[in-house]
């Protein structure tokens, strides 16, 4: 009973809808009626720019964060490693849910990707890092945030099964659903890749005059 309590809140926490607050809080607008029409990170960056998309991402980060937190309530899973990391997998994707389907926001969110990854942080920090970083890394060179966030959702499972090798056999399934989770949600977005149609974030300015002013000489 009082699991399910705590999944019922991991859900409200991940219903929080970061972008559309940040929106009509800054800019009077609601951010689903602009660009791809996605609640999210992404679709934050695109419209409203780099520094508020960066704080949509935190933010919808941090909400898997204090969703998992909330196994800390019940004294019972503090001392039980596997049934302590099942009920963080639980009310993480509770979260993840919320912030897809959020109850505060006519049931139209994001794709959940930043929830995720703030999920995995809190259960698997080191794991989460390399994933980040692979993010980072994809977004510097392509400035594609979806590109990041697929290929970011790729190495969750590589890492879980491969370069860590983790025992849990929930979460091993668990990273590989989240794998295909992010791959089956940004369908549009792999289509727009492929026909080179597919918007990139207004981030690296410096970087990318400098390279125009090179082609220009």
């Amino acid at each position: 009973m009082k699991e399910a309590l705590l999944v019922l809140i991991a859900y409200l926490i991940g219903s929080i809808p970061t972008a559309l607050i940040i929106s009509k809080s800054f800019f009077d607008i609601d951010i689903r009626e602009y660009g791809s029409g996605n609640m999210g990170a992404t679709n934050t960056f695109r419209v409203l720019g780099p520094k508020f998309g960066t704080i949509v991402m935190i933010g919808d980060m941090l909400k898997g964060v204090f969703a998992v937190a909330l196994y800390g309530l019940l004294p019972f899973y503090l001392t039980n490693e596997l049934e302590r990391t099942n009920l963080m997998l639980g009310l993480g994707l509770a979260a993840v849910v919320g912030h897809i389907y959020p109850i505060w926001a006519n049931f139209k969110g994001g794709k959940g990707v930043a929830t995720l990854f703030g999920m995995v942080l809190t259960i698997q920090p080191i794991v989460a890092l390399n994933c980040v970083a692979v993010f980072l890394l994809v977004l510097f060179l392509t400035r594609y945030v979806s590109l990041s966030s697929i290929l970011a959702g790729i190495a969750l499972p590589i890492c879980v099964l491969w370069i860590y090798n983790e025992k849990e056999v929930f979460y091993r399934v668990f990273a590989v659903a989240v794998a295909a989770l992010i791959i089956l949600t940004h369908q549009k977005n792999i289509s727009r890749l492929l026909k080179g149609n597919e918007s990139r974030v207004p981030i690296f300015k410096n970087r990318d005059r400098r390279k125009s002013k090179r082609k220009e000489m």
